[in-house]
Formats: C-alpha cells, structure tokens, sequence
C-alpha cells in the first residue's frame, strides 16, 4: 500500500500519511508555461496498491484534470491497482438532466475517471448516493454521519436537540444524524427559484425552544442554510448551527455565514480551508484524516469497508 496526493488538499493527505505511519509517494507535479499539467513519479510502484487523494475542488477543472493524469502516470508504470480517493468529487450536483439539452457531468467525470485507469472510487458523502451506479467499478461512499454525532455528543450537552434537513432530499442524512444523537427531525420545505438562489417557505415540525442542528452535504454559496437558520430563528428555535460535509465556501458565502443567526458551521477538511474560512470566528473545522485513513486501510486489506458505519 503507498499514498500519493495530487495539490487539491496536502494537509489531509499529510494528516492520512501520518495516521497509516506511511510516507506520501514522492512525484513531481508540475505545470508548463501553458499551464499544462506534468506528473512524473519519482518512486517505483511496480505492482504497488496506490491511493491518490485528491479533491475535484476549485479550481475544479485543475484539480480534476491532475488527477487524471496521475492515475495515469500509475498505470504506465505498472501499478497493480489505483484506487482514487476523492474526499469531494466536484460535479456531484450536476447528476440528472435538469433543462433540455444539459450534461450529467458527474457520470462524465465517472467515465474519466475508470477510462483513465482507476480501479475504485473512495469518495465521502456523494450529492446523491446514485452516482455509484454511473461507476462500472467498484465505489466506496462513506458517511461523515458518525462523526457528526460524535462531535455533538461532545460539544452540545444539556440542550434540547433538534435536527432539520434544509431541504427535503437530505432527509436520510439528516435522520441518521438524528438517530446517532437521539434527537427529533425537522425538515425546511423551500423553493428554488434559480441556481444558487433558494427561498424557504416553511419549517415541518415543531422547532419552539429547541437548539437547531442544521445538517448537509455541501455548502457552497451558504444562501440555504442562512435562510434556514433565520426561518428557524422565526418558528421560535432557541440556537441554530450547521453541520456541513463540504465546505465549498464560494464568494461571499463566509461573511453570509458570519452575518446569520448561526452560532457555527461545523464543516469537514474535505476540501483544504480557505484564508476565509480560517480566520472566520463560527466556522469550525472537524478532520475526516482517521475516517479515510481507516477506509483505505481497510481496502488495502480486503476487509469490510460498511462496517465502519454500524
């Protein structure tokens, strides 16, 4: 087993090098003066199982296309099996048809990714668990449901709980959340006027009083959970925070976030903090370094990767 890491996230993949007490694969990963993308590896990984880490984060194209050309790199050089670890697999929400003529990207990135040589996919918390099937190879989705529930249990004692979806199709996850916490659900039905602007029209369930845990997937210009967190802050919930896979944190979404009724948004280091978002006094980050390391390690050893979840 050997890691290599592309730029998209070197502090993770530091993090998940120490965790396995195995050091980062040394490569030359560099750009021309037309900016294309060179990778040469500097190790022999004959018949080696390689991990690359990398997230599909912005600049997403780059990111994405280092990543193509790594896993390439492997396979020329004779590499036994490469397994992509995509902490965030960018293009995850253009999954489905949603005007006449559009893309499903994220099956095109599926189809990049197995044309250039992986053999599976490591990813966590995919938009939606169906971009499994658009993989012909084997794809490992893990959940950062557990350490949510764990950094609650911890962080927020003696409060009345209450967990919302911000919108109806992150009910499952937003249940899971509830259930390792054994709090009461809540769900914001909105209305998506255009993308990256949502209007939320009402709060289903009984909020008065409780400590409002807003829990997603990924928060990209955080105009979602903002409205959220007001229109709970309205049906009477006592404290509202946020519980976010992704922290996509794009333009002005970390002073949207400062500005709101929030008390904090706890998001992963899936993708590596912004200057922003490091400075920012209610954004806290929560590390998924032990989650992936065990992962890979499992997957290394042909053992059960699910039963990290039960």
């Amino acid at each position: 087993m050997k890691i290599l890491t592309g730029n998209s996230n070197r502090p993770l993949a530091e993090a998940i090098s120490a965790k396995l007490a195995l050091p980062l694969v040394k490569a030359n990963i560099r750009r021309f003066s037309d900016n294309e993308i060179f990778v040469e590896i500097l190790e022999n990984v004959r018949g080696e199982d390689m991990f690359v880490i990398q997230s599909t984060s912005f600049p997403a194209n780059d990111h994405l296309m280092e990543l193509l050309i790594i896993i390439d790199a492997l396979r020329r050089s004779s590499a036994r099996r490469i397994t992509a670890v995509l902490p965030y697999y960018g293009y995850a929400r253009q999954d489905r048809k949603t005007s006449p003529r559009s893309p499903i990207s994220a099956k095109l990135v599926a189809n990049l990714l197995t044309n250039a040589g992986a053999s599976r996919v490591l990813t966590l918390d995919l938009h939606a668990a169906q971009i499994q099937g658009f993989f012909d190879i084997p794809v490992d989705n893990l959940f950062a449901g557990p350490l949510f529930g764990k950094h609650i249990k911890e962080t927020l004692t003696n409060r009345s709980l209450t967990v919302v979806s911000p919108d109806v199709g992150g009910v499952v996850r937003a249940r899971d959340v509830a259930r390792r916490i054994d709090a009461d659900l809540a769900i914001i039905d909105k209305r998506r006027e255009r993308a990256g602007v949502s209007e939320v029209m009402n709060v289903i369930g009984d909020v008065k009083n409780a400590d409002c845990l807003l829990v997603d997937d990924i928060v990209d210009s955080a105009g979602t959970l903002c409205n959220a967190a007001v229109a709970l802050m309205d049906h009477g919930a006592r404290s509202v925070s946020a519980y976010v896979t992704h922290g996509v944190l794009s333009g002005g979404a970390v002073a949207r976030v400062a500005a709101s009724p929030m008390e904090k948004m706890v998001i992963t280091d899936s993708i590596q903090a912004t200057e922003a978002v490091r400075v920012s006094p209610n954004v806290r980050p929560l590390s998924i370094a032990s989650l992936m390391a065990e992962a890979m390690k499992r997957i290394a050893d042909e053992a059960s990767v699910s039963s990290l979840f039960d």
